[in-house]
């Protein structure tokens, strides 16, 4: 967690990154903000909301692969912030490429997306849909932002070169409560690549999911493996499987899910294992992307 000395020199040394995306979306003149309730497209719609007021509209596209709770607080965020917000149903399972879970998975499901917001851009007449894709996001697999790029989609942040802990520090600054908000991503990226992707396994991963939260975790995977649920948790979170009782409750509940084994990995969670061992490592640049990052001094 970002401490307040920290967050004050994060801020004052991206100001400038702040005010070059500030300026971007008011020269869109309106925006379509592909909202999902993360950190990042949080912060993407607050500043939109402040520079184009009624201008600015967020949508929400729901499927299985989306959990329950995310669904649930990306309503409520839209509403603290006072967006307009509209919630569409997503349908990238029908896609039979998607449901295959290649390791370019992402741009199945980001087409399907940018899809449902391309149309809705068109029905209201807003200039751009926007993403919350930001300068740290190069660094790695992200076959989603050719989708991305062949509909058209602006990354304010990236363009302005926002990081994701400037990103944090100004989305405390600007009191969202995802400023410090686990990272997260959808719960198809729980299944290993080349293993088919359906409706009962993504809800299986969801109620599992839903399991630890009610038990007060905070930054975790739950890795389908068939029969068994591999669990990557938070090295600050270990110490919590010492205590029998937390032991039992998870292993009850998962056995009641419909897996046979419950294993915890020595390894704490970290974003991008699978994709580690699926060999798909290879950095983003930002010239793959479209365009390059600017110099803001």
């Amino acid at each position: 967690m970002l401490s307040p000395e920290r967050i004050q020199a994060l801020c004052e040394s991206s100001r400038p990154k702040l005010e070059a995306m500030r300026a971007a979306l008011r020269a869109h003149g309106s925006a379509l903000v592909a909202f999902s309730g993360g950190v990042d497209s949080t912060f993407v719609l607050k500043v939109a909301v402040e520079e184009l007021g009624e201008r600015a509209l967020a949508l929400t596209a729901l499927s299985a692969s989306v959990a329950p709770e995310e669904a649930q607080e990306a309503r409520e965020l839209a509403e603290k912030m006072g967006a307009r917000h509209v919630v569409l149903g997503s349908n990238e399972l029908a896609n039979p490429q998607y449901a295959a879970n290649p390791t370019n998975r992402c741009y199945f499901c980001k087409t399907e997306l940018y899809d449902i917001c391309e149309a809705k851009r068109m029905e209201l007449g807003l200039a751009v849909v926007v993403d919350g894709f930001n300068a740290d996001d190069f660094k790695d697999h992200r076959p989603g932002h050719k989708a991305a790029r062949e509909h058209a989609v602006r990354s304010p942040l990236a363009d302005a070169g926002l990081t994701k802990e400037e990103i944090r520090a100004w989305s405390q600054s600007l009191g969202l409560p995802t400023w410090d908000k686990p990272q997260m991503a959808c719960l198809a990226s729980r299944i290993p690549y080349g293993t088919a992707v359906t409706r009962d396994r993504l809800l299986q991963i969801a109620a599992a999911e839903s399991e630890l939260r009610k038990l007060g975790f905070r930054q975790f995977r739950v890795r389908y493996h068939g029969e068994v649920a591999r669990l990557e948790v938070a090295a600050e979170e270990y110490e919590r499987f010492l205590v029998a009782d937390v032991r039992q409750r998870i292993n009850t509940a998962f056995l009641a899910l419909g897996f046979k084994f419950v294993s915890l990995d020595l390894e704490p969670f970290r974003s991008g294992r699978l994709n580690e061992a699926a060999g798909v490592t290879k950095p983003v640049t930002p010239e793959s992307r479209g365009f390059a990052l600017p110099v803001v001094s």
